[in-house]
C-alpha cells in the first residue's frame, strides 16, 4: 500500500501541535487557515485516521497523532540535514528561529550571540520576543516560540531549563562618579546614593530583594523603571546609579558608563535556555542552541 502525502503535510501537522492551534500555525507557515485545514485533511486521509483532536479552545494530537509525531519530526529533520549535507555549504541554509528573551539578556548578550551565529549561517532569520520573565516563560509553554532565554523556568512543570551562565548584579555609574574610582564595592557602599531600580513586581527585583533581606543594607531606589535597560540612559544623564545584571550592561569601553562588581553578598541570577518538555527544535534552532551552550557558558 502506498501512502501519498508530502513534506508540507508533515510540517503542517507538526506546526499545529507546536503552536497549539490552526490560526497560529497558518501564520507560521504563511498559509490561509482553509489551506492549512486542507493540508491536515489530506494528511489524515493518507494516514487513514485522525491525527488531531479539535475543540473550540484547544487542538491536540490523537493517539495516532502522538505515535506519529516523533517519526514525523525525525523524517523532516533527516531530510533537511541531508539537503544541507548535499549542498556542502552550511551558509546556504535558510529559515527562521523564533525565541523569547528577557530584555536584560536581549540588549547586549543576545546580539553578540546572533552576530557569531550569522557569521556561519547568514540566511537564517530571527524573530525575537523581548518579554518579561513570566511572559517569556508562558510564550515558550504555549508554543509561540521554539525556546527562550530566561532566568526563570527551572521549576516550571512543562519546561526544561538548561543553564548557560551565572549573571551577577553589578553597579552601573558614570565614569566621573566617585564610586567609579573604587577598587572594591559592597552593598553598604551604595547607601545614601540615588539608585535607579526596576519595579517591585519584576523578577530581577525579587532576586535582589530576597538576597539583601537578611542584611542591614538599606538602598534608596529613588527611581523605578519597567526595564533595567532604561536605567542606563538615566545613568548617562547623571540622574543616579543603577544596579542591574552584568549581561545587561554595556562593554567595558563604553564612553560614559563603567560597571563595578558588588560583594558582601554577591547577588546573581542564572541565565539559561528554556524549552518545552518532549518537543524537538527545528534544525536551525538546534544549531543556535548548541552554539549558545558551547560559546556562552560561563
Amino acid at each position: 500500500m502506498r501512502i501519498n502525502f508530502d513534506l508540507l503535510d508533515l510540517r503542517a501537522f507538526l506546526t499545529v501541535l507546536d503552536t497549539g492551534g490552526f490560526h497560529k500555525a497558518a501564520e507560521a507557515l504563511n498559509l490561509s487557515q482553509p489551506a492549512l485545514s486542507r493540508r491536515i485533511q489530506s494528511f489524515e486521509q493518507a494516514i487513514g485516521a485522525p491525527v488531531l483532536e479539535r475543540t473550540t479552545r484547544h487542538v491536540a494530537a490523537t493517539t495516532v497523532g502522538r505515535s506519529l509525531e516523533p517519526l514525523a519530526r525525525r523524517l523532516l529533520d533527516e531530510f533537511e540535514e541531508s539537503l544541507l549535507a548535499l549542498t556542502g555549504v552550511g551558509d546556504r541554509q535558510s529559515g527562521q528561529i523564533t525565541l523569547a528573551c528577557v530584555p536584560t539578556a536581549a540588549f547586549y548578550f543576545l546580539p553578540r550571540a546572533i552576530e557569531r551565529f550569522n557569521a556561519q549561517f547568514p540566511r537564517i532569520r530571527f524573530r525575537i520576543f523581548d518579554l518579561s520573565a513570566n511572559e517569556a516563560l508562558e510564550s515558550v509553554a504555549r508554543g509561540e516560540v521554539e525556546f527562550g532565554i530566561n532566568f526563570m523556568g527551572n521549576s516550571h512543570p512543562d519546561l526544561n531549563f538548561t543553564r548557560l551562565a551565572d549573571d551577577p548584579f553589578v553597579l552601573a555609574c558614570r565614569r566621573d562618579h566617585p564610586l567609579a574610582k573604587r577598587r572594591r564595592l559592597t552593598w553598604k557602599d551604595l547607601e545614601g546614593h540615588l539608585l535607579i531600580g526596576v519595579s517591585r513586581n519584576s523578577g530581577n527585583r525579587t532576586i535582589l530583594d530576597a538576597a539583601l533581606a537578611g542584611t542591614k543594607v538599606r538602598l534608596n531606589f529613588f527611581y523605578e523603571v519597567n526595564h533595567l535597560t532604561t536605567s542606563l540612559g538615566m545613568v548617562e544623564r547623571g540622574l543616579g546609579l543603577s544596579v542591574l545584571p552584568k549581561l545587561a550592561t554595556p562593554p567595558n569601553n563604553h564612553a560614559t558608563i563603567v560597571t563595578k562588581a558588588i560583594t558582601h553578598p554577591e547577588v546573581k541570577r542564572t541565565i539559561g535556555i528554556v524549552e518545552r518538555r518532549g518537543t524537538r527544535l527545528s534544525p536551525a534552532a538546534q544549531r543556535f542552541r548548541t552554539m549558545l551552550l558551547e560559546s556562552w557558558r560561563m
